[in-house]
C-alpha cells in the first residue's frame, strides 16, 4: 500500500501552528539530550560499583526521622529510600546499567518518532500510514520503558537489600503503577486508532476526487 507523505498545500498549517509544533518538536530534543546525559552519568557511577546509591521501595516499612522537637526521633512508614550499598551483586550492577540504556532508548526512540511526526504535520500530512506507524512506535516504545525501568530499578534494590541485610530483608515490590500502565497503553491504542481511521477516511476520500 502507498504512502503518501507529500506535502499538501491544501492542509498547510499557520505559521503560529508550524513554530508551537516545532517549539515541541525543541523541547523533545533537550529532554532526549538530557536523559542521554544523566543515563550516561549513572552508568558511569555504577560501573567503579563502590558506594552505589539505589533507590528501594518498601511497602510502609516502620522506621524513625529526626523530626520530633530538638530532633527527637518519631516513628514514619517508609515508602521509599535511597540505599548507599557497598558494592552490589554483578547482576544488580548490571541491571541499572541495562535500565539506563533502556531508559535512553525509550526516550530517544520515542522523541524521534514524535519529531518526525512534527514535520510530516507541519507539512500538511496529518493521515498517513507513516503517522499511524509513527504514533504507535512512539507510545508503545513509551510503554515498554515505563515498564521496563522499574523492573531493572526493582532488580538492583533487591540486590542491595540482600547486601545490606545480608539476605535476611524480602522487599520485593513491583513499584509500576497498574492504574497508570493502564491508562498509559488505552491513550496509545486509542491514538493508534484514531490515526489509523484517519488514514483511511482520507483514503477513501480522496478516492472520490
Amino acid at each position: 500500500m502507498q504512502t503518501n507523505t507529500t506535502p499538501n498545500t491544501a492542509h498547510a498549517l499557520k505559521l503560529a501552528d508550524r513554530v508551537s509544533l516545532w517549539l515541541f518538536a525543541a523541547a523533545g530534543a533537550v529532554i532526549a539530550a538530557w536523559v542521554t546525559s544523566s543515563a550516561v552519568g549513572r552508568i558511569i557511577d555504577v560501573l567503579p560499583n563502590r558506594d552505589v546509591a539505589v533507590l528501594a521501595t518498601f511497602a510502609g516499612t516502620p522506621a524513625e526521622a529526626p523530626i520530633g522537637p530538638d530532633g527527637a526521633p518519631v516513628s514514619v512508614a517508609l515508602d521509599q529510600a535511597v540505599l548507599t550499598v557497598p558494592a552490589l551483586p554483578v547482576a544488580s550492577q548490571w541491571a541499572i546499567v541495562i535500565q539506563q540504556l533502556v531508559l535512553m532508548l525509550a526516550v530517544i526512540v520515542s522523541v524521534a518518532a514524535l519529531v518526525w511526526l512534527i514535520r510530516n504535520v507541519a507539512r500538511g500530512v496529518v493521515f498517513c500510514r507513516t503517522n499511524t506507524v509513527l504514533v504507535a512506535t512512539a507510545g508503545f516504545v513509551g510503554l515498554g520503558g515505563f515498564v521496563a525501568v522499574p523492573f531493572f530499578g526493582n532488580m538492583a534494590a533487591n540486590g542491595g537489600f540482600a547486601v545490606l541485610s545480608e539476605r535476611t530483608f524480602d522487599n520485593v515490590i513491583m513499584s509500576v503503577d497498574p492504574f497508570a500502565l493502564v491508562l498509559w497503553a488505552f491513550a496509545v491504542a486509542l491514538l493508534g486508532t484514531v490515526f489509523s481511521i484517519g488514514e483511511r477516511l482520507q483514503r477513501d476520500t480522496e478516492g472520490l476526487v
